[in-house]
């Protein structure tokens, strides 16, 4: 097959480079020059993605993939076209279409009959029925006549897209029979599915019929994680109060089989978690669950820093050095990061940030409006906001001068601290009898 991918992001790019390894004929569209120019040189335009830069090298060195910001070199002729253009929020949390908006028009304007377009970037519920179908239909091309439209939304992490591929479902919903029959095709000839005995039916392309249930699958999926956060948040911010451990609550719960509490903890970042379920309300306003436990991972930030100001006192002139930018561990990337929230509120109590990330160089950090900080300088207190790996094993030493760390996500040892205040999200000053 001819196969074109919109948008060669930290999903797009591993996608094109999956489906050129399954032997197509990828070309990648990105309006950006120089991620253009580095994926035509085999050359990864970002780090952190296992097996990329091989695999890059492997696929462009035999020809199967090409990149382009030229619609019409890669549009005309393809028998799938695969969207994973980013749908950005505003600060009302209200889909900014854009983007995708942009990346539709000149899809239109180049599509030929007989293609199946695929958008796999998360949707509210009924924008691929109401805003893209009709806005391909400009292209003068009838859609379940003479060209296909479904939505199959990827459900892969940055970090790790190859192996996630075969390990889930592949969500697949289109407007007729024939379209979801060549989404299906198409996905079958390019994955490869683990075995699954913990699922329903086998895994593998799962149809549910319609680009609607496809689109709430997703949000769904993503909606729920941020409202079990929020409730483990919840009881972790009582145990706080009430001198109780909320980890060791949360593993006896979760010790019966119909309870799955998440992990509590300093923030929610990332570009799927702090956002879907604002897409989600989008489409359903009235839902006040979701929007409550959305507002309630928003305060967490703010909310920790006020924990370990209750435990040094006045932070007023303090050096309180923030451990991670990141939103998670391991993978370079700050979008709707907490550390932002939490350098926003020790300087509201009138304490100096610094921040360390050993992902980050001390540019990168300034260029984000971030104070550096070198580990083994001086300060008076630490919050642990990411858990890279090098935090496992920080020690007394390495944090001189602080006599209360506050760790967000519960990863430090106690006895590498032993003349520190450790505090953990969730766990109070215990209660004892007799």
């Amino acid at each position: 097959m001819k196969v074109a991918v919109v948008g060669l992001g930290k999903i797009g790019l591993p996608l094109a480079v999956h489906y050129a390894g399954a032997g197509h004929e990828v070309w990648g569209i990105d309006v950006r020059d120089d991620t253009v120019d580095l994926v035509n040189s085999a050359t990864e335009p970002f780090p952190g993605e296992q097996d990329l830069d091989a695999r890059l090298k492997d696929v462009v060195g035999a020809g199967r993939l090409r990149a382009t910001t030229s619609y019409p070199a890669a549009i005309p002729g393809a028998d799938v076209v695969v969207v994973v253009v980013p749908l950005l929020v505003d600060d009302r949390g209200d889909p900014d279409f854009a983007l995708l908006d942009s990346a539709t028009s000149s899809i239109a304007a180049t599509l030929t009959p007989g293609t199946v377009v695929i958008y796999e970037t998360t949707l509210p519920v009924g924008v691929t029925r109401d805003r893209w179908r009709p806005a391909l239909e400009t292209s003068g091309l009838a859609e379940g006549e003479d060209f296909h439209l479904a939505f199959s939304p990827e459900r892969v992490l940055t970090g790790r897209v190859f192996a996630d591929l075969g390990r889930y479902p592949k969500i697949v919903g289109a407007f007729s029979d024939e379209g979801s029959r060549r989404a299906t095709e198409f996905y079958e000839s390019v994955l490869r599915f683990d075995d699954r005995p913990d699922l329903e039916r086998p895994n593998g392309v799962w149809d549910l019929g319609s680009p609607e249930a496809a689109e709430l699958t997703k949000l769904a999926e993503t909606t729920y994680r941020d409202v079990n956060i929020a409730l483990a948040n919840q009881f972790a911010l009582f145990s706080q109060r009430a001198g109780i451990d909320v980890h060791a609550v949360i593993a006896a719960a979760n010790s019966q089989p119909y309870s799955h509490i998440h992990r509590p903890g300093i923030s929610v970042g990332g570009h799927c978690i702090p956002v879907y379920p604002r897409l989600y309300l989008w489409g359903d306003p009235g839902a006040e669950l979701v929007r409550e436990g959305r507002a309630l991972n928003a305060s967490m930030p703010a909310r920790v820093v006020d924990v370990l100001a209750a435990a040094y006192g006045d932070l007023g002139g303090a050096t309180v050095a923030v451990l991670g930018a990141a939103y998670r561990g391991g993978v370079k990337e700050t979008a709707f990061s907490g550390v932002f929230a939490v350098v926003e509120r020790l300087r509201e109590v009138g304490a100096r940030a610094v921040v360390h990330d050993p992902l980050y160089s001390e540019g990168e950090l300034e260029a984000l409006g971030l104070v550096p900080h070198e580990i083994g300088s001086s300060i008076d207190a630490a919050v642990l906001h990411t858990d890279h790996a090098s935090y496992l094993t920080l020690v007394e030493g390495d944090l001189p001068g602080a006599r209360v760390i506050l760790d967000g996500r519960n990863v430090l040892r106690a006895d590498r601290f032993p003349n520190v205040d450790l505090l953990q999200v969730g766990v109070g000053v215990e209660r004892r009898t007799g």
